[in-house]
């Protein structure tokens, strides 16, 4: 579309509209580069005015061209200072870069256009001359962008980047930009406007940079815009009005907006605190730019900064003036009858704490003041009343004076010590952190060290607070003043009771003194140790304890090291490993005092107290085991000669190689070579329970080696009887009674010693206290109560073996049996079930007796049991046939398994745990079982009922070779006798596998009773020509 014969008409109008819109007054531009293209634009409306009035018709092809070229860019320009008039200042500074270059190529482009629109005017010489002009003046615009705001564009870019900075850069950078802004920098909100309409503008952005500069813009703001406390340096409290003074503008630092302490005057003229400045210039270097004055924006050529000094005495002046009104204040308020509210305590704390950490120099004024007292006072008398936060705060303050040596010695006068203390249990963490700076602070001198150590308590928090790394801080806090304190050698007993045995340690393995390491291992010997407390002290001081005892003057104190470490179990084979044995050893069984050798025996029994430590290891420089002949017999003869320490501890060391199991037997058979029996016997009525108990024990061990030996000695010695009455004795304790009745229970006994020693009233008596026992102890009970148990089983085992009718008679009685079978469904040691079964199979052979013994006679009306009860002396009961026997068994019969009810408790101890149960359940199992082909058969079948040939089928197929499987293969080859039961069972491949195993890997009774089991099965032919059905013996 044209216009005026040709001219385009839109362009005209775009050109028209743009120049209303850009030619606004200058008011409107707040920065050169838009007013100076606002000034192109209304030279550029005067031109296209002219033109359209003065050649209307003027419509050749360049001055199309050159029109909408003009529109266009004019347009361009048009936005481009849409963003001066309407964004915020500071977005204008973000983009000055961008915005500037956009100008400028608007500028020059239509330059180019009005040079096209001249070429067209050479009959109009005015106008020609305007727009040549104007055309020249746009292509060489005049713009950029300013030195302040470049250094702000800068700035700000760079503190987007998250940067650290400190509250003087800020002021600078704030100053910076204020200045670009046009603005007073004390104009806060005039700023904070300008940063709101920045956070506006800004709202729909994507740009990540321009994000970033706005939050660093908002963090300076609000950082800079708060105001340091310390400007007004006052006490805040009500104070007389004359007492305080206000610091004059000159005494603020325009950076850090607090008094100065080093003013300095730059080549502007300006004074700043120095460290400020200094701060200030490192960055504009850093940035790459001149460094600058802040306040006026001057680019310094000197960096040159001169005290002033006429400012520094003035604020020194009134500085003093109103620290002395503070400290008056301060003393005023705390020296009153009654305590003052908590704010106005919080105030004065918080106030003479900012006086001793800004001056240092008038900490001597605040200690003068007797305000170190007054606080320590405070702590000791209202610490509870003010509370955690206040004691935190009094802390600090007390921590800030003790940098003043005066201040420290005033401080440990009054107990400010222990009230630090106090406070390292405080409920808030800042409480704690400034008790343990203040008593990092004290521990920098090693008098006050050593009275810290010596506080209560002191050291076990400290060590606990060292190990707390849910708070590091604290804690690497304590382990310095740990660290100090270890360095003072009075602390070393305090350090090792609280657990930190470094110190104690390092003076007994490296430093070369005697006397040093003489007093570490007799700090060692008397301490009462924890268990990591001991087992760390082994691991690094038992070598040297070991080697100390080579020296006679070292042998105490390092013996007692020794015993205290050895009271330890898990210490057993560090002490062994340090080749202690040949030392003690040495010292045991050689002339020296009688306490050091007690010290050794002590010490070896408890090492040698638990087995598999030390059997291995050499008990003297000849290389000897601690259970060899030599040394057993060193020790029995010590026996006579030791005093009663030693006595009771070689006992104890007896018993404890004794017990091992690498070890028991030959020691026993050492004991028994020589007369070492007769002398352990002799402690069995010593008049010390210490050594009757370890005699007693170590009576119970010979017991199960050597018990013909021991019976021997013992009838010869008339002691058998003393076992009994200490047995019966309530007044005993009850380990010495435990140990008696595993004795008796363990020694072989004939008949008529069972009836005369023991006799029917010990039968009764056991009995009962078995009852007792297991209804007392409710499930639960006590090792020796078990051990005593045991020993009441075995007593009862005398019986069961015995088959004299008298004996027989006093079973029937007591229902031996009975309590037998009840045993093995109680919650018992394994040895104590393996008991009761055995019971249970000495009894059930002494039945299978009698029916035998039954048989060989004319029978009786009623059967084998009547025939027993004519033994036993009681009426007849009711009778039953039993498959077992082949004959009329009563009810609850005492010599009956099946009768007694006692099969499915030995089928249930077939799944015990430990395999010597199982064997002895077996073997009472196996004596359901006869040779006799009609027995066997109705035997086998009422096994088979019960599930007894199941069960014993299944553990054959589960266990190894051994005895085990030696006991079942014997019952499950009789099983298979029976051919119903061999053609049961004949395709059970289990079964077929386990027997083929245990005939080839099997000894030799498992092997041919593997052999006659696969005969039954017809897996294999008979061998020999015999009967796979001709009967064997048991075993």
């Amino acid at each position: 579309m044209t216009s005026n014969g040709g001219i385009p008409a839109a362009a005209v109008e775009s050109i028209h509209h743009c120049l209303s819109e850009i030619c606004l007054p200058d008011e409107r531009y707040s920065w050169e580069n838009a007013r100076r293209f606002t000034g192109y634009a209304k030279r550029l409306q005067l031109v296209i005015n002219q033109f359209l009035r003065l050649s209307p018709d003027n419509c050749s092809p360049s001055v199309q061209t050159a029109l909408k070229g003009i529109a266009g860019d004019l347009k361009k320009a048009d936005e481009t200072l849409s963003v001066y008039r309407n964004k915020s200042k500071i977005y204008v500074l973000i983009s000055c870069r961008t915005l500037c270059a956009a100008l400028q190529e608007c500028s020059v482009a239509i330059g180019g256009w009005l040079a096209l629109l001249d070429s067209t005017l050479q009959g109009n010489p005015d106008l020609h001359k305007k727009t040549a002009d104007l055309s020249r003046d746009m292509k060489q615009p005049q713009l950029r962008v300013t030195e302040n705001e470049e250094r702000v564009y800068c700035t700000l870019q760079k503190e987007g980047q998250g940067r650290p900075t400190t509250k003087a850069v800020q002021s600078a950078i704030i100053m910076d930009l204020a200045r670009a802004l046009g603005t007073d920098s004390e104009n806060h909100a005039e700023l904070a406007e300008q940063i709101k309409i920045l956070k506006k503008d800004l709202a729909r952005s994507n740009s990540v940079p321009e994000r970033r500069i706005l939050m660093s813009l908002e963090k300076t703001f609000d950082s800079w815009s708060v105001e340091p406390k310390s400007a007004a340096r006052s006490l805040d409290f009500e104070i007389e009005e004359d007492t305080h003074i206000t610091p004059f503008k000159n005494f603020i630092c325009p950076l850090t907006k607090e008094v100065m302490k080093d003013p300095v005057v730059l080549e502007s003229s300006q004074t700043y605190e120095r460290s400020a400045i200094e701060y200030w210039f490192e960055r504009c270097i850093e940035d790459g730019r001149d460094p600058t004055c802040p306040v006026t924006g001057q680019v310094l050529k000197s960096l040159e900064q001169k005290p002033n000094i006429s400012l520094a005495g003035a604020i020194e002046e009134w500085l003093n003036r109103n620290i002395d009104s503070q400290i008056k204040s301060a003393v005023q308020y705390l020296s009153e009858d009654s305590l003052p509210s908590a704010e106005c305590i919080e105030r004065i704390l918080d106030s003479i704490c900012l006086i001793c950490e800004e001056h240092p120099s008038s900490r001597y004024r605040v200690r003068n003041a007797g305000i170190v007292v007054l606080i320590v006072k405070l702590l000791n008398n209202s610490s509870k009343s003010i509370g955690s936060h206040l004691r935190s705060k009094a802390l600090m303050v007390l921590y800030s004076m003790a940098k003043d040596e005066e201040s420290k010695e005033k401080m440990l006068e009054e107990g400010a010590t222990r009230l630090a203390i106090h406070s390292l249990i405080g409920s808030s963490e800042k409480e704690r952190e400034n008790a343990v700076k203040l008593l990092l602070e004290f521990s920098s001198d090693e008098a006050y060290c050593a009275k810290m150590a010596s506080e209560k308590g002191a050291l076990v928090l400290l060590s606990s607070m060292a190990g707390n790394l849910e708070y590091p801080a604290i804690s690497n806090l304590t382990e310095e003043i740990l660290k100090r304190m270890e360095r003072v050698e009075e602390n070393v007993q305090h350090l090792a009771a609280a657990g930190r045995f470094q110190p104690l340690l390092t003076r007994l393995c490296h430093v070369g003194a005697n006397d040093v390491r003489m007093e570490m291992a007799s700090l060692v010997g008397r301490m009462t140790l924890t268990n990591s407390g001991k087992e760390q002290i082994a691991r690094q001081g038992t070598k040297i304890l070991v080697e100390m005892l080579s020296k006679p003057e070292e042998r105490k104190p390092s013996l007692k090291a020794l015993y205290n470490l050895s009271t330890l179990y898990d210490n057993a084979t560090i002490l062994v490993d340090s080749a202690i044995f040949p030392a003690l050893t040495d010292i045991l069984f050689r002339v020296a005092p009688s306490d050091l050798k007690e010290l050794a025996a002590m010490t070896l029994a408890n090492v040698v107290s638990q087995p598999g430590h030390w059997e291995l290891a050499s008990a003297d420089k000849e290389g000897e085991s601690m259970q060899s002949e030599t040394i057993v017999s060193s020790l029995l003869g010590l026996l006579s000669v030791g005093s009663p320490k030693c006595q009771v501890a070689i006992l104890q060391i007896l018993n404890g190689i004794a017990s091992s199991p690498q070890a028991s037997e030959s020691v026993a058979a050492h004991i028994k070579s020589g007369d070492g029996m007769m002398a352990i016997i002799s402690f069995l009525e010593h008049p010390e329970v210490g050594h009757r108990i370890y005699a007693y024990r170590l009576t119970r061990i010979l017991s199960e080696r050597v018990g013909l030996v021991l019976a021997n000695e013992l009838k010869r010695s008339n002691k058998l009887q003393l076992l009994k009455d200490k047995l019966l004795d309530h007044q005993c304790n009850d380990a010495e009674r435990s140990e008696a009745a595993c004795v008796l229970a363990n020694l072989p006994l004939s008949d008529d010693e069972v009836k005369t020693v023991l006799g029917p009233g010990l039968v009764r008596w056991t009995v009962t206290a078995l009852k007792e026992q297991r209804h007392s102890s409710g499930g639960r009970t006590s090792r020796p109560t078990l051990s005593m148990m045991e020993g009441f089983l075995g007593l009862l085992l005398h019986f069961a073996r015995s088959h004299d009718p008298a004996i027989l008679n006093m079973v029937r009685e007591y229902r031996l049996l009975t309590i037998f079978c009840e045993q093995l469904g109680y919650p018992s040691q394994p040895r104590m079930k393996q008991r009761a079964a055995l019971g249970l199979k000495y009894l059930s052979e002494s039945g299978r007796i009698l029916a035998g013994a039954s048989d060989s006679e004319p029978p009786p009306p009623n059967g084998f049991c009547l025939c027993l009860t004519s033994i036993i002396g009681r009426g007849p009961k009711v009778l039953a046939e039993c498959p077992i026997h082949n004959a009329l068994c009563e009810e609850d019969s005492q010599f009956c398994l099946l009768k007694g009810n006692c099969i499915k408790p030995l089928l249930d101890t077939l799944a015990d745990e430990d395999t010597n149960v199982q064997i002895a359940a077996v073997e009472a199992l196996s004596t359901l079982v006869s040779d006799n082909s009609y027995c066997l058969k109705r035997a086998v079948d009422e096994l088979e009922q019960l599930g007894v040939i199941d069960a014993m089928i299944n553990l054959f197929t589960e266990v190894r070779p051994g005895e085990l499987q030696e006991r079942t293969i014997w019952m499950v080859e009789r099983a298979l006798r029976v051919d119903s039961h061999a053609q049961q069972h004949s395709l059970n491949q289990a079964l077929v596998r386990a027997l083929v195993e245990a005939f080839k890997y099997g000894n030799a009774n498992a092997k041919r009773h593997a052999q006659d089991a696969l005969t039954n099965l017809r897996q294999i032919s008979g061998v020999g020509g015999k009967n796979s059905n001709q009967p064997r013996g048991r075993r």
